[in-house]
């Protein structure tokens, strides 16, 4: 896909997702700074925002620091928990609100997510909005008709600078 500079770009981050695949994965953190200089790609950033769960404790403060001072924007929710002891935590249909309302304003918007329930918005935002759709993931943890439907697709999984080694 041709990336020209021209082009107004806007970046999603499922920091959960991210986070969950780097480590099932790699046993590794993953590298948000370099997937946000990826995924812009010399083009025009409108907006970057990732989609972080707080949990009981707060131990992701650090964590949310750094990403603020990478350029993100982060929008938080707490974590859900259960009478039975479940927890649930996910931000799809936050993050499916905010691609919507930014739509109109982008020329191309990033995901980085390998969540096949994005696969709705994806198809909303190309034939509807006229967007292009980006996805960025690590291969294995994603939704193969996620990756047939996205404009674009970088496996995170393909280069060691997407995950910190430390």
């Amino acid at each position: 896909m041709i990336k020209h500079k021209e082009q107004r770009v806007g970046i999603l981050v499922d920091v959960s997702n991210m986070y969950h695949s780097a480590k099932n994965l790699y046993n590794k953190k993953t590298n948000f700074k370099e997937i946000l200089t990826k995924a812009v790609a010399g083009r025009k950033l409108i907006r970057a925002t990732a989609y972080a769960i707080r949990t009981e404790n707060k131990e992701e403060s650090p964590f949310i620091e750094a990403l603020e001072q990478q350029g993100f924007e982060v929008k938080m929710k707490d974590l859900q928990i259960f009478a039975g002891g479940a927890k649930k935590a996910d931000w799809d249909v936050g993050i499916a609100i905010d691609a919507i309302k930014l739509a109109d304003k982008l020329d191309v918007l990033v995901i980085v997510s390998g969540d096949g329930d994005y696969l709705p918005l994806v198809s909303y935002l190309q034939n509807n909005k006229g967007c292009l759709v980006e996805i960025m993931a690590f291969r294995k943890t994603c939704s193969s008709k996620l990756i047939e439907e996205a404009d674009d697709f970088t496996d995170l999984g393909s280069s060691k600078k997407f995950l910190i080694y430390n």
